[in-house]
């Protein structure tokens, strides 16, 4: 998982010990110490400004410090107590423009008027146009302190996408209309550039991993299988495409990538199930057939959580159970299998899709909360689908009748049931694969994504 820096800063006009006409100190050093301690155990890192702002010049010198730090990820803004909101709206906008995101915390309490500082600042920043978050809450509020986590994870995802690479090998794959990308609009959205190779590298690549490559990675493939795959040209062959994949990616510098696995690549060398289930087992955001959609949902869940994640075809939806199966065609990380059983060989089977066949996985997701999302393109504008889901493991007695219901039954399954409304969900949909990410606190933190790079988020 990732760990957002945020810088900290205190403002306030009554600052430096001075006290209110009761004899109590205007800014409680007491609940700002709590307040630092409850973002560490958030998960944040927190650079602290030693000084509290009040004038234009404190503001100008504290944020100019923050917006030259490129390991910070966000500002937050703590209120102390009221202030001239004048004095800091420049140096703000300042560093706003230069891709850092705000956050403004008001901690409750009628004593030191720290309200009246927090209000006056986000009125002022909505006055003028400067986008923000703007949190009213307590250090010991549960709530308040994910809204502020969520916030700094998605300001996180922001600020590394922003200046990396997508790698593409190959084209578009099985003529999909609804992954492909226009790389102008993602650098002026994102910052990320696309750059593209041919698939043979990899073929040549493949060809080129050696026998000491190939037993080396035998230990960790029976610790994630249980059991090494059967000898054979055709599962070497796969086993040679994921360490050659392995290779380019980190050779390319490649932060995040798609293939196209067919046609293609398929069915002259190895279809890729495998290779990609390792890359993902590996945490690399990816997708198959040239889906650049996909591939980023991917990476934004691997980011966000503390599990591997898994995207196939939502297959089939059950709208009175709100039941949803993902069935991947033999790719997902052997980490998520369940209880069920370990994760296992199979083969990629499908001889139109692929005819040189492959190694692919077979499993059951584990049981779980997290979510279901995918980003797509209506008509030029982004929008991410996100709903909360919860994945189960079918019962003992009935696993082989659902893993036969799709007549694919060696390809890898996740059950999940949706909490949204189904058909709304189904309209906003714009793709036939899903992206499934484990962990409650990734929903928000993809709202909050979304909020920042001008995504439209669609919840159904």
């Amino acid at each position: 998982m990732i760990h957002p820096v945020a810088g900290f800063i205190v403002y306030g006009v009554h600052k430096d010990g001075l006290k209110d006409p009761m004899g109590a100190p205007f800014i409680d050093n007491a609940i700002v110490k709590q307040s630092k301690r409850a973002l560490a155990r958030a998960g944040l890192k927190v650079v602290e400004h030693d000084l509290v702002i009040a004038t234009k010049e404190e503001a100008r010198s504290a944020l100019k410090k923050m917006k030259s730090d490129d390991g910070i990820d966000l500002v937050i803004l703590f209120s102390g107590t009221w202030v001239w909101a004048a004095h800091l709206a420049a140096a703000i906008r300042d560093l706003v423009a230069s891709g850092k995101a705000v956050l403004i915390w008001t901690h409750p309490g009628s004593q030191g008027w720290r309200p009246v500082g927090g209000l006056v600042m986000h009125g002022g920043l909505l006055e003028i146009g400067v986008p923000h978050k703007f949190v009213y809450g307590e250090a010991n509020d549960a709530d308040t302190i994910l809204k502020i986590a969520s916030y700094a994870r998605a300001a996180h995802l922001k600020n590394f996408l922003n200046m990396s690479t997508m790698g593409t090998f190959g084209g578009r794959g099985m003529g999909q209309t609804c992954g492909v990308a226009d790389p102008s609009q993602w650098m002026r959205m994102f910052g990320v550039d696309i750059d593209s190779r041919d698939t043979t590298e990899l073929i040549r690549a493949a060809e080129a991993v050696s026998a000491r490559e190939l037993s080396g990675l035998q230990p960790r493939l029976k610790k994630l299988f249980g059991t090494a795959p059967e000898k054979g040209i055709v599962n070497e062959r796969s086993i040679r495409l994921y360490l050659a994949l392995k290779k380019l990616v980190e050779k390319e510098k490649f932060d995040f990538y798609t293939i196209q696995s067919f046609p293609g690549l398929g069915d002259d060398y190895s279809a890729t199930c495998f290779a990609q289930s390792m890359m993902l087992e590996d945490g690399h955001g990816t997708s198959t057939l040239g889906d650049f959609n996909t591939a980023l949902t991917v990476l934004l869940l691997t980011k966000l959580s503390k599990e591997r994640v898994y995207y196939g075809d939502l297959q089939h939806i059950d709208k009175k159970k709100k039941e949803i199966k993902i069935i991947g065609d033999g790719a997902c990380p052997p980490s998520l299998a369940g209880k069920l059983g370990p994760a296992g060989f199979s083969e990629h089977g499908i001889p139109t899709e692929g005819e040189a066949g492959g190694l692919s996985v077979k499993l059951i997701c584990k049981v779980g909360e997290g979510v279901l999302a995918r980003l797509g393109r209506v008509s030029g504008e982004f929008r991410m689908v996100i709903t909360r889901a919860t994945i189960f493991e079918p019962p003992k007695d009935q696993i082989e009748q659902r893993l036969h219901e799709c007549g694919i039954p060696f390809w890898p399954h996740g059950f999940v049931t949706a909490h949204c409304d189904i058909d709304r969900m189904l309209d906003n949909w714009t793709n036939e694969y899903a992206c499934l990410g484990y962990g409650m606190e990734v929903y928000p933190a993809l709202i909050d994504f979304c909020e920042l790079t001008g995504i439209r988020p669609i919840l159904p």
